[in-house]
C-alpha cells in the first residue's frame, strides 16, 4: 500500500505527520521523501544513508552539426524553445529540454542523437527496520517531476521485491510536482490547519486531487487554534477526518529540535496509531471505521 501525505501549502505539518506515521507503522515500511526540491524527512527520521548515492538522468538531444541540413523541423516541433535556428546555426538549450524525444524522432538526417542531463541524486538508507528513499534535485535543474519519477521507479522496485508499504512525503501545493507525487497512491492523506489560509489551500488540494478518484482523508494539525470552518467543509463534502493533532507547545518544541512528535507523549502516540488504523480502513473502503467527519 502506498500512502502519500500531501498539503495545499507549506507549513501545515506534512513532513511532521509523515515522520510520525513512519515511526508507528507496524508493518515493513519504506519511507519516501518526494519533495526533491527541499527534502527534509531525513532530519526527523535520521536514517543511516548509504554512501553509494545514484545519479538520475534525463535523455536529451545532442547535435551532430555535420549531418544537420537546417530544415527547422525540430524547431517547429519543440514547444519549449529548447532548439533555435538563427541564420545558419542550430542551437540546443539542454536545460530547457523536457525530454520528450520528439525532435530526435522526426530528424530524418539523424542529426540529433541521444545525450543526457543530470537531474539529481537518489539516496537510500535505513532507520531500524524501516527503509528510506529520497531524491535531491540538482542545483539549477528547473524540473522536479522527472527526478520524482526516477525515485518512484526505485520505490516500486523495492516494494515489489520486499513487499513493504510506503509512506510518501509529497511536495506542498497543487502544482505538477504535487500531482506527480499523489497520482499513484492508494490513499491520499491531506494535512491542513484550522485557519482561514489553511482552509483555503486545503480546499484547493481537495479539489485538485479529487479528480484522481483516490481514497482521501484529512489530518487537522494545530486543532483548536483556529476556526471550525474546516470541520463544516469536511462534513458537507464527506471528507473523513483521520486524526487531529492538538495545538501544543510541546509539539512545537519537539519539531524545532527535529524530534518525532509521536514520541513526545503517550497521547500523541495514540493519535498516530489511530491514524494508521484509519488509513487502512479508508484504503479498504470502510469509512464506518474512520473517525467522524
Amino acid at each position: 500500500m502506498k500512502i502519500t501525505v500531501a498539503s495545499g501549502k507549506g507549513g501545515t505539518g506534512k513532513t511532521t505527520v509523515t515522520a510520525s506515521l513512519a515511526a508507528v507503522w507496524d508493518r515493513p515500511l519504506l519511507a519516501v521523501d518526494l519533495d526533491v526540491e527541499e527534502p527534509n524527512l531525513h532530519l526527523f527520521l535520521q536514517p543511516e544513508i548509504s554512501t553509494d548515492a545514484e545519479k538520475a538522468w534525463m535523455e536529451i538531444p545532442v547535435l551532430d552539426a555535420e549531418k544537420c541540413t537546417l530544415c527547422g523541423d525540430c524547431v517547429k516541433l519543440c514547444q519549449f524553445k529548447a532548439i533555435s535556428l538563427m541564420i545558419s546555426t542550430l542551437t540546443l538549450y539542454p536545460d530547457m529540454c523536457h525530454g520528450c524525444g520528439g525532435c530526435m524522432a522526426i530528424c530524418s538526417e539523424g542529426a540529433l542523437g541521444k545525450g543526457q542531463r543530470e537531474l539529481g541524486t537518489i539516496h537510500q538508507g535505513r532507520v531500524g527496520k524501516t527503509r528510506f528513499l529520497s531524491g535531491t534535485l540538482r542545483i539549477g535543474e528547473a524540473m522536479s517531476p522527472p527526478l520524482m519519477e526516477a525515485v518512484k521507479k526505485k520505490m516500486d522496485d523495492i516494494l515489489e521485491l520486499e513487499g513493504r508499504d510506503a509512506v510518501i512525503d509529497a511536495p506542498p501545493g497543487v502544482s505538477c510536482p504535487a500531482l506527480c507525487a499523489v497520482m499513484d497512491s492508494d490513499v491520499i492523506v491531506l494535512v491542513a490547519d484550522a485557519t482561514p489560509f489553511g482552509l483555503h489551500d486545503f480546499k484547493l488540494a481537495w479539489e485538485s486531487f479529487s479528480s484522481l478518484a483516490k481514497p482521501m482523508g484529512v489530518v487537522i494539525n494545530r486543532a483548536g487554534m483556529g476556526t471550525r470552518e474546516i470541520y463544516t467543509f469536511c462534513r458537507e463534502n464527506a471528507i473523513p477526518i483521520l486524526a487531529e493533532i492538538p495545538f501544543d507547545r510541546k509539539i512545537a518544541e519537539a519539531y524545532s529540535q527535529g524530534r518525532i512528535i509521536a514520541n513526545v507523549s503517550s497521547e500523541l502516540a495514540t493519535v498516530f496509531s489511530s491514524l494508521q488504523k484509519n488509513i487502512r480502513a479508508l484504503a479498504a473502503g470502510d469509512t464506518r471505521e474512520v473517525g467522524d467527519a
